[in-house]
């Protein structure tokens, strides 16, 4: 059995100093934004190359913390990809605002800048750029448009830790980035986790208000605040674990190049394609095949298990009805939707591994 991702063995091999992690923190005594969090923010900062880091619940709640601080609400739109996680709306959602989807570039699978500014109207105050199954969108372009519209960035970077757009890491390249820390990302807690990075100090002060209940000083709330807070020992953890996402990146990247070797030429299989400048973070590797279903069901007969990324675009989930959108709205989403199928993909994946599951989509796809 070929698992999609196997959190056990990647989690096993730092026992030892999880184990010692989870003692520090016992013994400190303190169990939410202590010294654990304020360290790994520090860190984290320092990794994407940006100034301020501050750690939330998770990755929803990075995106709509920073939208909130933007004083994004009822009546303004924000511009998201047609092709994503349904969080991305839902961050929008819940500020008031109203998403406003624009399709994908075709081959890379991220928001096409070319068909952001038909999208743009007076209410329009941010776009959110999703780096999507690790790969970073175009964001010169995005940034370009923003600018000359007086528009926010916010990144999604949830799947896209470590990821390189012309040599830069994401979560420094719009005015601020959502990250989640998700157990299945490149960069995943042992729970739930998320932050948000940015280089604009003034909003990172507002963000630290705003996940605290609205306080910057207990039992003074300065504003209508939440409560979103990275906790001691995710934050413990995670400071484990960013030591090795270079290197376990490194390692995708090399089951990314076996696939992309032993697939290619496949006339029935769209790959993925990385746009030149790009470093994907390769949390996923995507393919698309018209029997999707049928290639996923034949795989899981010969034990290897993959996932859909996502099986219903958001315009057609019934959580959005009140939007009014209906099927054929976006063709290039719904045809990816309808097609896409992930392969196995994670640091601890195999060599053999990788050219066991290239054999077999080569024999299922050469019977199609």
């Amino acid at each position: 059995m070929i698992p999609f991702l196997d959190l056990k063995t990647i989690n096993l091999r730092q026992r030892d100093e999880f184990h010692a992690a989870l003692d520090k923190v016992l013994n400190s005594g303190w169990l939410i934004l202590g010294e654990e969090c304020k360290s790994f923010e520090v860190e984290f900062a320092s990794y994407c190359g940006a100034k301020e880091c501050i750690g939330v619940g998770n990755g929803l709640e990075a995106l709509h913390l920073v939208l909130r601080a933007w004083n994004i609400g009822p009546g303004d739109e924000v511009i998201v990809p047609s092709n994503t996680y349904i969080a991305t709306w839902l961050a929008v959602t819940y500020t008031g605002a109203i998403p406003v989807p624009v399709e994908p570039d075709r081959t890379t699978y991220n928001i096409n800048p070319a068909l952001i500014e038909g999208a743009i109207t007076a209410r329009t105050k941010a776009i959110i750029a999703v780096h999507l199954y690790g790969q970073p969108a175009n964001m010169s372009a995005i940034n370009d448009i923003a600018k000359k519209y007086g528009l926010r960035v916010l990144e999604d970077a949830a799947q896209a830790h470590g990821a390189e757009f012309m040599g830069h890491r994401v979560g420094a390249l719009g005015d601020a980035a959502g990250f989640s820390f998700y157990p299945g990302k490149n960069l995943g807690a042992l729970g739930d986790g998320g932050a948000i990075v940015t280089n604009d100090p003034v909003l990172a002060n507002q963000l630290r208000a705003l996940r605290n209940y609205g306080s910057h000083v207990k039992y003074h709330n300065e504003v209508l605040g939440f409560n979103s807070r990275l906790d001691e020992i995710q934050a413990a953890f995670l400071r484990m674990k960013l030591p090795l996402l270079n290197t376990d990146n490194g390692h995708r990247a090399e089951i990314a190049e076996i696939y992309n070797h032993g697939l290619a030429g496949i006339e029935s299989l769209t790959l993925p394609e990385i746009i030149d400048g790009n470093t994907s973070a390769w949390h996923l590797y995507v393919v698309l095949h018209p029997q999707r279903d049928k290639l996923a069901s034949y795989l899981a007969d010969q034990g290897i298990s993959t996932m859909i990324h996502y099986p219903i675009p958001p315009h057609l989930q019934p959580a959005y009805n009140n939007l009014g959108f209906k099927k054929g709205d976006f063709p290039i989403s719904e045809k990816i939707h309808s097609e896409t199928l992930s392969l196995p993909m994670g640091p601890s994946m195999s060599i053999e591994e990788a050219k066991k599951v290239v054999a077999l989509v080569q024999i299922f796809c050469k019977a199609f």
